[in-house]
């Protein structure tokens, strides 16, 4: 059995592992120079594994791909997930928000005993293989430095990313390829992502860089309710970015395709209520400038102090209860998501209605797929490696075990 993995990031990798596993000669292929591109820039600020948190809630950041994505996680959970990585030597732990990191926060280590434990199992990677879908006799088909290639396989996994980060391999040209052979795709989109805002030229300028830390964002759900969630963010000369943006970015990016506009609602005081804003802003500000008696009274300076003069107008300033309803609910209008290719991760891809249970293509029997070229998104936090790896073992293990009921069946 010759099971070919055409893709070197995490789901490639455990797909490739679980095979190997399983029984099969696996080769596995690479557009880059070396296998894990994405995974060790990922992890450059601190590789963030998956999140400690219970399952229920776990399954939840999934949004409306859960009930695809669910059993993959519940064969492979984030437990599981740190016991493979501890029997790779690495150990790990929980910081404070609840997410699982390598006890050095790198990726490189865990990166190289992976691979190390791989090839002494027998993988057999192959690096600068472009895959340009199958040749004339229905052979995989490689553009490689030295020319074109073509090599066979009884059943190949397709883990070739998103759109995002295309100079580490990510590019997508995958989806012509699968789309002129009749399967399914949902657009890509970005997902985890800053959006534009129309800035004036003083804060674009003066602010662009700096970082709006300890602060909420509010996004109204389409169906009532809303979303909260506190966090930082970074002021850029386009819009918007960060953690706290990226974890709403997915209700953002639906409503601006919807409407052509978002609103965010800024909290820049989550730990302290209206009411004593409105108190504190009330007393007398005597000679003090503005700038001073918001610093004083509001803990308000800085880049914070630039986004209130940035929306509101000249008269706020001078109504202490209409200040302090600002301060707590700033309206921030968002015009567009950034481009895919800089955000963290995709949304859209081969839609589950193609795949088997197994991850198997329906139209394309022998072809599996695994990773973020899958229809489903989620936040940062650990949510995204998490199901990468789950759909890499769903993948792996699904190639050996339909070669095998091929045999029996023949």
């Amino acid at each position: 059995m010759k099971v070919v993995v055409i893709g070197g990031g995490p789901a490639g990798l455990m797909a490739a592992e679980c095979a190997r596993a399983a029984g099969a000669e696996v080769d596995l292929y690479d557009a880059m120079a070396s296998p894990g591109r994405k995974f060790l820039l990922a992890g450059k600020g601190g590789l963030n594994l998956t999140h400690a948190e219970p399952l229920e809630p776990f399954l939840g950041r999934y949004g409306a791909g859960r009930n695809r994505i669910e059993p993959l996680i519940r064969a492979f959970s984030p437990q599981a997930l740190r016991a493979w990585v501890q029997a790779l030597g690495i150990t790990t732990f929980v910081g404070t928000s609840g997410r699982v990191f390598p006890h050095d926060l790198k990726a490189a280590p865990l990166l190289r005993a992976w691979l190390r434990r791989l090839r002494t199992s027998g993988v057999r990677f192959h690096v600068r293989h472009w895959w340009r879908g199958w040749d004339e006799q229905g052979l995989l088909l490689f553009v490689t430095p030295g020319g074109t290639t073509s090599v066979p396989a009884d059943a190949v996994v397709l883990a070739l990313g998103g759109a995002s980060w295309p100079r580490l391999g990510s590019d997508a040209a995958w989806v012509p390829l699968l789309r002129e052979r009749g399967i399914a795709i949902a657009p890509l989109r970005p997902a985890n992502c800053g959006f534009d805002v129309r800035w004036s030229e003083h804060l674009r300028t003066k602010f662009a860089g700096h970082p709006v830390k300890s602060v909420a964002v509010v996004v109204t759900k389409p169906g009532g309710g809303s979303l909260w969630q506190q966090g930082e963010c970074v002021i850029t000369e386009n819009g918007m970015e960060g953690g706290v943006i990226y974890a709403v970015s997915a209700l953002l990016r639906d409503q601006i395709e919807t409407t052509g506009s978002a609103v965010l609602r800024l909290d820049l005081t989550p730990d302290r209520d209206q009411a004593r804003l409105a108190r504190d802003l009330s007393r007398p500000r005597g000679k003090r400038t503005m700038a001073t008696h918001l610093q004083r009274h509001a803990g308000i300076g800085g880049v914070k102090a630039a986004l209130l003069h940035e929306v509101l107008p000249k008269e706020a300033f001078s109504d202490p209860a209409r200040l302090a309803a600002s301060i707590k609910a700033l309206p921030v209008t968002l015009v567009a998501a950034r481009p895919v290719e800089e955000a963290i991760s995709t949304a859209g891809g081969v839609k589950f209605e193609a795949l088997d249970e197994h991850l198997m293509l329906r139209d394309l029997p022998g072809v599996f797929c695994a990773g973020e070229m899958l229809d489903w998104e989620a936040p940062t936090g650990g949510y995204l490696l998490t199901a990468c790896f789950a759909t890499g073992r769903a993948a792996g293990t699904g190639t050996v075990a339909w070669l095998k009921s091929l045999r029996r069946a023949g």
